[in-house]
């Protein structure tokens, strides 16, 4: 019964978008915490807010918008989410990962998460870009359990590539190409919405974590469940705590953010056409 009603719930917002646009896009992308400017990169873009979208919730946490934009980014059909939910807002799992499952619903063969994430490992500073390339699950829940969505994917879904190697491969090209200075590594995901300790960031780091965030892992599980080849993003907004000399802040993210965002967008740019490559040939 729980399958059948998720199930419905997501047909029926993918209906609704598609009443909106008849593009058909083949990229996702959700943005962060102060990255949600990307979107500005489409063209014949059409913005629809999440209250009008059936069963999506406004977010409540500065620098998440609350749109759906479709259009093209360098003539590639693509869907982006501006700001996300969170499971320390209250929201399920199954709440959080609503939009994720309904944007895979449109037919996207790679999506591309991005965040803003604190950074763990020590040679990382603030403004620095990490493409992930694993992640470490901490939030106490995950998005797949209780009945399997069979209409969605497997029981027991293998995230042996959580984060396709084809897609970082490609990010890391542009990267290069684009002469940005880039570091890859393990994103930690946690519950929130306290920033770590000096404790916890230790423990982290012992753990092979690099940066450290709220977000991000409901996703990709969501998304790798339903076929869909992930690549994640994160901006170092801030360094963990015990290794910054100042207290955290929500506004440090946005505004470190917010200086990186026309790196970030020139690294989604170039790269789009080489993840429309390989979704090709994967499909």
């Amino acid at each position: 019964m729980q399958q059948n009603t998720i199930y419905k719930k997501i047909r029926e917002a993918v209906e609704v978008i598609q009443q909106h646009s008849k593009i058909q896009p083949e990229i996702g992308l959700i943005l962060g915490s102060g990255l949600g400017s990307i979107a500005e990169l489409a063209t014949e873009a059409v913005t629809i807010p999440y209250s009008q979208i059936p069963h999506f919730h406004n977010p409540s946490v500065e620098g998440h918008a609350g749109k759906m934009v479709i259009g093209k980014i360098n003539q590639i059909p693509v869907v982006l989410l501006q700001g996300r939910f969170h499971l320390y807002e209250g929201h399920s799992m199954e709440d959080v990962v609503f939009p994720t499952r309904t944007i895979c619903g449109l037919g996207i063969h790679s999506l591309v998460l991005t965040n803003a994430a604190g950074g763990i490992n020590t040679r990382f500073r603030p403004g620095d870009v990490m493409l992930i390339e694993d992640h470490l699950n901490l939030m106490g829940d995950n998005p797949l359990r209780g009945p399997n969505l069979s209409q969605l994917g497997p029981r027991f879904p293998d995230l042996s590539e959580a984060y396709h190697r084809g897609c970082l491969a490609a990010f890391k090209k542009t990267a290069e190409e684009l002469k940005i200075n880039f570091h890859t590594g393990t994103y930690a995901g946690l519950l929130g919405p306290t920033y770590e300790t000096p404790a916890e960031v230790r423990m982290l780091r012992t753990l092979g974590a690099d940066a450290v965030g709220m977000s991000t892992v409901p996703e990709s599980i969501a998304a790798n469940h339903l076929g869909v080849q992930v690549a994640g993003v994160s901006c170092i907004t801030n360094l963990a705590a015990g290794l910054s000399p100042h207290k955290l802040s929500h506004q440090e993210v946005m505004d470190t953010s917010a200086q990186t965002a026309e790196k970030m967008k020139n690294l989604i740019l170039n790269t789009l056409p080489k993840l429309t490559q390989k979704g090709k040939t994967n499909a």
